[in-house]
Formats: C-alpha cells, structure tokens, sequence
C-alpha cells in the first residue's frame, strides 16, 4: 500500500512538519512494505493561486496545466491521501485551499457539465485528516468551529468528491501541551493508516 502524505506548512521545523514525520514512521512500522511520499507544498512551491487557466479547466476549455497534472497523478498513485495542516482562522492554510481548488479539479475529481449528470469521481481515495490546532477543544465545540470544519472540508470537499473520510482528526492545544502528545498520536495514525481502510471515523480531538 502507498501513501501521499501532503504537509502545508512554510516551517520544516514546525509541530505540522514533525507530525507528518510520525505518520510516516508509523506507516513503515505496522508493515515495513508499506511505502509513503510526502509532499511539502511550501518547500516545492506550488502555486495555490487559482488562475484564467485553473478557470478555463473548470469550463473544460483547456486541460491542467502541468503542475495540476502532476499533483493528480500523485493522488492516482496512492491508496490514501493524508492532509497534515495547521488551523488557521478555523480552517486550512491557504496553501492547502488553493492546492485542492487547482488540483480537484472538473473533469478529475469530478464531472460536472450541464448536459449531463453530475459524477463523483474519487470513490476510491481514502483521506485522513489531521488539522493541528492552538485552542482547546471546549472552543471548537462552544463556537461550532469543529461542525463548521467538518461540514466544509470533510463533506463539502471530499464527499462531494466522492471519496471517503476515513479518519478526521484534530490535535489541539498544540502550543501549550506536551508536543509528545500529538507526536505519539501520529505515530498511531500511521500504523493505523492501512488497517482502516473500510471504516470511517471522526474524532473532534485526539490526545494520547
């Protein structure tokens, strides 16, 4: 089995970074013929912002362009897909959003034309989510920012999508608790990563 870890941060030093790490590791330990890629979007420069030629794919006037095309073919070749981010005004880096808008695209992740119906075409990715976070988890839940999360991501991406949220999880109060915390948590979600294929999970929070 085969997973692209994708990792949207600036900082190779930061909690996210290390995060993706323990993933990894954790990936090679439940079964050391497992194998992994991590795509740190920041470190390759990968352009989120959503352009004319984005805007002509939509409209099926054009084809991706070749950056586009090669983060697709990375998410072909995987089993899963994790998405290692921090929250950032209650959502996901701007990175991260403008890497889905560019590369689910129509016609790729989706086929969408008047003519004819509606297609959902990543039924068979299987996405884990893992969102690290300042506040505690009473804030996520007295504000509705974990709800609204859930909604806009986890259902307004990938289910539209049609691919299935396996695991969606939070590690928060990142920059008061033990880092070790969420460290070994990550090392969980690795070697957890293939033997959850067939159930879907949501945890608001995950604190070893």
């Amino acid at each position: 089995m085969h997973a692209l870890i994708v990792v949207a941060h600036h900082d190779p030093r930061s909690l996210t970074h290390s995060l993706a790490g323990k993933i990894a590791e954790g990936i090679t330990r439940a079964n050391p013929a497992d194998t992994f890629e991590i795509a740190d979007l920041a470190a390759e420069g990968f352009d989120p912002c959503f352009s004319f030629a984005d805007h002509a794919v939509h409209h099926r006037e054009a084809s991706p362009p070749a950056d586009v095309l090669a983060e697709q073919a990375r998410i072909d070749r995987a089993d899963a897909l994790v998405l290692v981010y921090p929250i950032y005004w209650w959502s996901m880096p701007a990175l991260l959003k403008g890497w889905i808008d560019r590369v689910f695209s129509n016609g790729w992740a989706f086929d969408f034309s008047l003519d004819k119906p509606f297609v959902q075409q990543l039924q068979h990715l299987r996405v884990h989510l893992v969102a690290v976070g300042g506040a505690d988890a009473d804030s996520f839940q007295r504000h509705g920012y974990g709800e609204a999360m859930t909604t806009q991501i986890d259902h307004g991406i990938f289910d539209y999508c049609g691919a299935r949220v396996v695991s969606s999880q939070r590690l928060l109060e990142s920059e008061t608790v033990d880092p070790h915390q969420h460290l070994q948590a990550a090392s969980v979600i690795g070697q957890r990563l293939f033997t959850t294929l067939d159930e879907t999970t949501h945890a608001a929070t995950a604190c070893a």
